[in-house]
């Protein structure tokens, strides 16, 4: 599998329709991915930066949230750090199994359908991590746009960077952890969708949208937007 460039081949979870059981038991797996890798570390950083600038309360927007871990951990930072926050979340698909795994104290608002019927400014901060990579080029830019009309103070993307060590050092902790077999497959194709921060560079001006570009440990790429 070349990393040179972007792949076009489908994800297992992109090209069928997977039983409720199977579903939840993957973005299980995903979950804890994200916490083995630290992954959720730049969101939280950007929502930092974020709240200095504007305590809230912060209407905050996760597009393509799977399991609902990144806004979990929002609802415990912003509990913890005396943040008032307004948490919700769009996806395609993995709304009942976020539901179940989420404590009522939360409160937080999941929802089944497609991002661009959200309506615009009705969103503080808008958030994506490890959604980009599913998409077609042309789709992130239509992303990159909405995101910029719609997002009132800012918007974070959170992905991951094409590189060999990624692919294979995921092959290896996938494996070693039992990972389900559509997470481990999938993951490796994850990295070979991915980006390069030339990519990113190349999408932000077809999109002519502002965007900051930053490379976080371990092996990812995030673009972030804040407003003056």
């Amino acid at each position: 599998m070349s990393l040179r460039t972007r792949s076009l081949a489908l994800e297992i979870l992109d090209q069928h329709d997977v039983d409720p059981v199977t579903m939840a038991a993957v973005l299980r797996d995903l979950s804890a991915v994200n916490t083995l890798t630290r992954a959720r570390a730049p969101t939280l950083q950007f929502m930092r930066k974020i709240a200095r600038r504007s305590p809230g309360p912060l209407r905050v927007l996760d597009v393509g949230f799977g399991d609902g871990d990144m806004l979990r951990r929002l609802a415990r930072w912003g509990r913890r750090a005396g943040v008032p926050l307004s948490l919700s979340g769009i996806d395609l698909a993995s709304a009942a199994a976020a539901r179940a795994r989420t404590p009522a104290w939360m409160a937080i608002d999941y929802r089944t359908g497609d991002l661009f019927d959200e309506p615009a400014g009705t969103h503080d901060v808008i958030l994506s991590s490890l959604f980009t990579h599913h998409l077609t080029d042309q789709q992130i830019v239509r992303f990159l746009r909405w995101m910029e009309r719609s997002a009132v103070q800012g918007w974070f993307i959170n992905d991951l960077h094409r590189h060999i060590l990624a692919r294979d050092g995921f092959t290896l902790l996938s494996a070693a952890a039992g990972f389900h077999p559509i997470v481990q497959a999938d993951g490796r194709l994850s990295v070979a969708r991915s980006f390069r921060r030339a990519d990113w560079a190349r999408l932000l001006r077809a999109a002519d949208v502002p965007g900051r570009i930053t490379w976080h440990m371990p092996f990812r790429y995030c673009v972030s937007r804040c407003r003056p």
